[in-house]
């Protein structure tokens, strides 16, 4: 059956009228509207408003249930991904990498590693871990708190336990930490490393200093270090860094007392956490007094120069970086500089108005993203493209995020505008197209009460129409 006599059909069901169809497109306003992507070569259909909608363009595609489901693909890049009642499940493909998730909790990955071998791995987390894969050294199983191995998870190469936390033994890169009754006891051994504890009572640990060979195949030194405390966290002394050009000797009896000694920087607390807490720091250049840190901060010096009573103000800027803010979380303004990227933002209250200015200083562009939360969004791209969408309840907070903008922006976004810099052509839509306007340096066209008026201008003369019925047609002068 022809697409747009079942759209004719479902529009005389809901209470509408037959929509009237134009020589290269169809409006209807909320019940059925296609029309050309402004910021993009393409074409986007929405049905029931923001109930349904596609899109395709030359190498990408997808289509949208708000806030129910989505799906896209895109060919070039050899993606593609699909979200249910986002984040409530969700599945991500990149070549052939994959990843389908409930929750973060029950997952399903896969893909090939840098010697192209296949792996697969499965997750109930945090009871049940499981991977498969091409190199039967690299498969795993893990029932918690029974048995298990792993092997590049929770943050460690390789973990083996017994009745966790009973034992676990768990290995990054060459350093081996055997924990009985996890955390209180352990033993640690590695490459010129030795150490135990009986957490929080005494612990101690020595590294000898080592070489190894760098990407470039030169011997470089590894630091020692010498750390132990006695009831934890109440008094431990360390010294990091032996054998290399800057020792650090650090030691705390708390709350009396800490401090830190090295070559570049010279550090000592009184009273911690409360108290005076004076820095030295001949390394960055300056020197700071925190009465206490962070709420109470002085510092100054070539490299770092800082005024903060907290809450009431604060100035602080270094090298390539600046912090201010007034009466927090009332007014926050950050800015950091690394050629060619100079970014800064300013913000009240949070998330309540924010905006993010990325310049390029070579290229002299800028991108720009403000938001007044939920009332609008609008951003400014590189290449001077804009959009404005007004209602936003997510999108400040999590903003390019492709899921809340697929899911849930067409829900609220009662009001769109965008405009592209590069062809001049602009568009506007209220209320899910119930008005929309589209306008290019040749024509302009606009449609509103599910199509009800229309009229259109171009380069072939003008034309409207009322309730479906064409007005006539005036032919452009020649």
């Amino acid at each position: 059956m022809n697409r747009k006599l079942v759209i004719c059909i479902a529009g005389l069901c809901l209470g509408g009228v037959a929509p009237g169809v134009a020589d290269d497109v169809w409006n209807s306003g909320p019940l059925f509207d296609e029309f050309k992507l402004t910021l993009d070569a393409g074409e986007r259909t929405e049905i029931l408003g923001p109930l349904f909608n596609t899109e395709c363009r030359e190498e990408s595609s997808h289509w949208a249930v708000p806030p129910l489901m989505s799906a896209g693909r895109n060919q070039g890049l050899e993606t593609a991904d699909f979200d249910l009642l986002y984040p409530l499940v969700t599945y991500d493909r990149f070549g052939g990498e994959y990843r389908f998730h409930i929750l973060q909790v029950f997952a399903f990955a896969g893909g090939r590693d840098q010697e192209d071998n296949a792996a697969r791995r499965f997750t109930l987390f945090p009871f049940y871990f499981q991977q498969r894969s091409a190199k039967p050294e690299q498969n795993y199983t893990a029932l918690l708190p029974l048995y298990g191995d792993l092997q590049g998870r929770l943050f460690r190469d390789e973990i083996h336990f017994v009745l966790w936390p009973g034992y676990v033994r768990t290995r990054k890169k060459d350093v081996v930490t055997e924990n009985y009754l996890l955390p209180f006891v352990h033993v640690r051994r590695g490459e010129g490393l030795e150490g135990w504890q009986f957490w929080p009572f005494y612990g101690a640990e020595h590294k000898a200093v080592t070489t190894r060979t760098n990407g470039f195949g030169d011997a470089e030194t590894v630091g020692g270090h010498d750390k132990r405390f006695v009831a934890w966290p109440f008094f431990f002394d360390q010294t990091t860094g032996l054998g290399t050009e800057n020792p650090a000797h650090q030691q705390a009896c708390v709350p009396l007392y800490s401090f830190l000694r090295s070559p570049l920087r010279d550090s000592t607390s009184y009273l911690w956490p409360l108290g005076v807490t004076i820095t030295d720091d001949r390394a960055r250049g300056y020197r700071e007094v925190d009465a206490p840190w962070p709420f109470i901060v002085f510092a100054r010096g070539e490299g770092k120069t800082t005024s903060r009573v907290w809450p009431l103000f604060s100035r602080a800027a270094s090298i390539n970086q600046q912090s201010d803010f007034y009466l927090w979380p009332l007014y926050k303004y950050n800015r950091f500089q690394s050629a060619p990227l100079d970014r800064d933002r300013t913000r009240i209250l949070f998330f309540l108005f924010a905006r993010v200015n990325e310049r390029n200083t070579d290229a002299g562009t800028v991108r720009q993203r403000t938001s007044l939360w939920p009332l609008f969004i609008h951003k400014h791209e590189f290449d001077g493209d804009t959009r404005l969408q007004i209602l936003a309840p997510l999108e400040p907070l999590l903003p390019n995020n492709k899921s809340i903008e697929r899911n849930y922006s067409p829900v609220w976004s009662v009001w769109r505008a965008e405009r592209n810099a590069q062809t001049g052509a602009s568009s506007q839509s209220l209320l899910w197209n119930l008005y929309r306007r589209e306008t290019t340096p040749e024509t302009r066209k606009s449609s509103c009460l599910f199509g009800l008026v229309q009229y259109e201008s171009g380069s072939q003369g003008r034309r409207a129409r009322l309730f479906y019925v064409p007005l006539g047609r005036r032919l452009a002068r020649p």
